[in-house]
């Protein structure tokens, strides 16, 4: 099973191409700007996750320490219509 390739262009002046610059090659923590690249996007992604674990793990410990009388049963279509609302 293949990885497939996309090839981006993103352009960056001044003091942005500079601080590029000054992480690539041996100057720097990276070989290229690719893999500098992506391991900029791995960090966010890994940044995206834990902030998303973060909100539903405060979720369940709001709702777990809620009181018990608090409670009412929801149908699985309920709680899907609950998470649309809520996410946009």
């Amino acid at each position: 099973m293949g990885r497939e390739t996309t090839t981006m262009t993103v352009r960056l002046g001044g003091s942005l191409r500079e601080f590029v610059a000054a992480n690539i090659g041996e100057k720097g923590n990276y070989e290229n700007v690719s893999e500098y690249i992506r391991d900029l996007i791995r960090r966010d992604m890994a940044r995206s996750e834990a902030e998303a674990f973060d909100r539903l793990k405060a979720e369940l410990q709001q709702a777990f320490a809620a009181p018990d009388d608090t409670y009412r049963p929801l149908t699985a279509a309920q709680v899907i219509e609950r998470n649309r609302r809520s996410s946009t």
